[in-house]
């Protein structure tokens, strides 16, 4: 029996803070009209977040990356200008440079609700945004062996998308500060091995009937089967300040999935190695972004991502191709030589100390480059 092949559309959800354009600072309690008129004017593709203080867009089911592209510009410059009636704007960071978590309120939701009473102190600190992308694999068996070979790319991505080197005023000395507050969490990282998608079933069902979760949207792993749509998730990525860097990541997700999915067609597959080793090379994009080196496990040594990413387009060619989206992919290249959002805050930050600002001017200067940077490609 042939396997049917999967439609390989793209979804991609962002989430953003808000900040107040005066003080720079996280807007607490954004007026209830704000997100009104964002859900008037955005039906259905905007949902408020766990904090009030965040906001969440998600692009409709894209066949193209040049759709999903268009519909997020949308989506960003829609909710920057309705922020901005209220003295407000988003910023596309997974963490803010300065905000404190303590002073941060939950929106009044009973998931929210039920998080806030189950996780505690863990979940109050959760002042972090991500972006998720969903690529379609209506085949239930072949999403779970895609799951268990993808997760060995998914540090080269978060080397790219890299945006939350502060936290609480402090340069953490991190490009992905985000993924330590979000690993305090349960059921986070690198996701287990499974031999079929009955096998992953059969997890969610011991978990829930043990009243520990409702459904599989609380495994929040780094790449998961969606529990509402036939996609697999990827999760582990910071939110891309660029939207042009968010539609890059996107595409190489996308064309990474298609090319596993040719190597299964020739009774061929990645190898899987053992999570300690992915592990390690998402804490090493974690620590160091696109500056430094992840581990080749084929080769058994720490080769540059620079040339990490020149193998991964080299092998997804054909499929970039395939999807009209070869440009697209080859701008990592270019994320590696201007550097990532978490670099350019960094330069910011440092250039504004130079010049003679002191500490508070200079992380000012790193919201006001976010708020520009956030709709600068729209």
């Amino acid at each position: 029996m042939s396997i049917q092949q999967p439609s390989f559309t793209l979804g991609i959800e962002e989430e953003y803070l808000l900040v107040d354009r005066k003080t720079r600072d996280l807007a607490v309690e954004p007026p209830p009209s704000l997100m009104d008129e964002c859900e008037k004017r955005l039906r259905g593709q905007v949902t408020p977040e766990f904090l009030k203080s965040q906001i969440e867009v998600g692009t409709r089911v894209c066949a193209t990356v040049a759709d999903a592209r268009k519909d997020l510009a949308t989506l960003r410059a829609t909710v920057a200008e309705v922020a901005d009636k209220h003295g407000l704007a988003p910023i596309a960071a997974s963490t803010h440079p300065f905000a404190n978590w303590m002073t941060q309120q939950h929106t009044q939701k009973d998931r929210y609700d039920d998080l806030a009473r189950d996780l505690a102190g863990v979940v109050r600190r959760l002042l972090i945004c991500g972006m998720h992308v969903h690529c379609a694999i209506e085949p239930e068996d072949l999403r779970i062996d895609v799951m268990n070979q993808v997760s060995y790319f998914l540090p080269h991505l978060l080397a790219l998308s890299t945006s939350s080197p502060f936290w609480q005023g402090e340069d953490t000395g991190l490009m992905s500060y985000r993924l330590t507050v979000f690993d305090a969490l349960p059921r986070t990282g690198v996701p287990e091995r499974f031999d079929s998608y009955g096998e992953y079933e059969r997890l969610v069902s011991r978990l829930v009937g043990a009243d520990l979760i409702e459904d599989g949207s609380k495994i929040w792993w780094d790449v998961r089967p969606s529990c509402r749509f036939p996609t697999l998730e990827m999760r582990m990525t910071d939110i891309c300040t660029r939207l042009d860097d968010t539609v890059t990541i996107a595409a190489l997700y996308r064309c990474i999935i298609s090319m596993l999915y040719r190597l299964r067609l020739m009774n061929q597959r990645w190898r899987i190695y053992p999570l300690i080793c992915v592990q390690e090379n998402r804490w090493r994009a974690q620590r160091y972004g696109p500056t430094d080196t992840l581990i080749d496990f084929g080769s058994g040594e720490q080769v540059p991502l620079a040339d990490l990413v020149d193998e991964v387009l080299d092998l997804v060619r054909e499929d970039a191709e395939r999807f009209g989206c070869v440009e697209e992919v080859e701008r990592a290249r270019d994320i590696i030589a201007r550097g990532t959002s978490a670099q350019s805050q960094r330069a910011i930050h440092q250039r504004t100390l130079d010049a003679g600002g002191d500490k508070q001017a200079a992380l000012h200067a790193v919201v006001d480059w976010l708020i520009e940077e956030t709709v600068r490609d729209l």
